[in-house]
């Protein structure tokens, strides 16, 4: 099915190209300052020490104006909010570096003259460039900055000239958190989009909500009464008043770093498995007939769905494709290859490949068959909040594993461990953390073999 084109909208590498400009730009300003602050110091004769104080201080701030997300799309949507952050970020940098020369005496020579004159052109500086940024993304961008559309379900409303408009009644776009497969519907309407705003009934509002929480967007509800009181904080989308009722997990910079780490990751580690990876292939094929992967659909990020690939482990015509039956000790659909290639993990290898084409992470919420049960529930029965987790990509690994929450759901507490774990993982998402659960992974599956 096709749904109404983006193309109003600015590509996602423009802006991308705007990001790595603006820190570019950050460097450049404070190298600028403290030239200036060099030359109403000592002229045009450059003091070491001044260059000196430059190179410990950047490192100091960008670490600090990091945590910001200042290069993210919170440029375009508030760009004097990151000049603010850029300005606090840099005089904590001076706070730092002033600490470190007058009361720990360190040995690197700062500039105590030259440090507090760049302050003040740095702070003008950090504005001004953001502000010529700001002016130049609005003249090169052909359309919001952000990527946009409007969901329309059940109200008559006017939506902004130039934003693609969804009927979600001609699509049959439902916030049904019961099906998977509506789910997945809306994932496909929506993607490629960033914000999405929805204009429905009030009574359908809350669905909207949950639904949106998992799409990995900012996601939106049009509410006409905002605007009726004049409330300060209220998001706007053309003349409607909207209120932010989700936001993705990880901005367009950490998703870049987190996919630049899945392919170093998964790419090092084909090379280095594929002679396992061939005999077990080879072995799969002569213990039993069938194809060497097993298929099964699973919901990735955005609760859309996906073919996730295994080794298969059992045979061919008792395959559980739809996941309505957890495996057991002495399965007998389980063949002799499948109980070594499983009791190693090494079935799961194959989601390598998952990793490379872009359906997964190397570490992020496992993915769940569609009949998965805890105790005798559905796992969306379970929790309401049961699909949130996936508004990050699933993983191979991931916190609730190795905080060893894995294996069969017997009981409703099991599921319940791991979405916690999940849930923390999306919260406190970091590219150290993920190198973490890696190592951690590591232990655990050699532990578990070793013993």
């Amino acid at each position: 099915m096709s749904y109404p084109s983006r193309r109003g909208s600015a590509p996602r590498t423009r802006r991308i190209a705007i990001y790595a400009l603006l820190a570019l730009g950050d460097g450049f300003a404070l190298a600028l300052a403290f030239l200036l602050g060099d030359l109403v110091r000592f002229g045009p004769v450059v003091d070491p020490s001044a260059l000196i104080s430059l190179v410990v201080m950047l490192p100091i701030y960008y670490g600090i104006v990091v945590q910001r997300k200042p290069y993210s799309a919170r440029f375009f949507l508030d760009w004097r909010r990151t000049a603010r952050d850029s300005i606090t970020a840099f005089v904590t940098a001076i706070a730092v570096a002033m600490f470190v020369a007058v009361y720990i005496h360190a040995e690197t020579p700062i500039s105590r003259s030259v440090v507090p004159l760049a302050g003040p052109f740095g702070c003008v500086l950090l504005v001004t460039s953001r502000w010529a940024l700001r002016r130049l993304a609005e003249a090169i961008a052909s359309g919001p900055p952000i990527a946009t559309m409007m969901l329309v379900d059940g109200v008559a409303i006017d939506a902004p000239a130039g934003s693609p408009v969804i009927d979600a009644a001609l699509y049959d776009l439902r916030p049904d958190l019961k099906d998977p497969h509506a789910l997945d519907r809306l994932c496909a309407a929506i993607g490629g989009a960033e914000r999405v705003v929805v204009a429905c009934q009030p009574a359908r509002r809350e669905a909207w909500a949950a639904a949106l929480k998992g799409a990995n967007v900012q996601g939106e509800i049009v509410l006409p009464e905002l605007a009726a009181i004049g409330m300060l904080r209220a998001s706007r989308f053309g003349e409607c008043a909207t209120a932010v009722v989700s936001l993705g997990p990880l901005d367009t910079m950490n998703r870049l770093l987190k996919r630049a780490f899945d392919l170093t990751v998964a790419l090092a580690a084909l090379a280095l498995l594929w002679p396992l990876l061939l005999v077990v292939a080879v072995a799969i094929r002569i213990d039993s007939p069938g194809p060497i992967f097993f298929r099964q659909p699973r919901m990735g990020r955005g609760n859309g769905l996906f073919a996730i690939l295994k080794f298969r482990s059992m045979r061919d015509d008792l395959c559980d494709r739809a996941g309505d039956r957890s495996t057991e000790r002495g399965d007998p659909r389980i063949t002799r290859v499948g109980r070594i290639i499983r009791a190693t993990s090494i079935d799961e290898l194959p989601q390598l490949l998952n990793v490379v084409i872009g359906d997964m992470s190397i570490v992020g919420p496992r993915p769940h068959a569609l009949g998965s049960l805890a105790g005798d529930r559905l796992f969306w029965e379970v929790d309401p909040h049961y699909w949130d987790r996936h508004a990050i990509k699933p993983g191979i690994t991931g916190l609730a594993q190795v905080h060893g929450f894995r294996g069969a759901t017997v009981a409703e507490r099991d599921l319940q461990n791991r979405l916690r774990a999940d849930v923390a993982y999306m919260r406190g998402w970091s590219i150290w953390r993920d190198i973490r659960i890696l190592i951690g992974t590591a232990g655990v599956v050699f532990h578990r073999n070793a013993f």
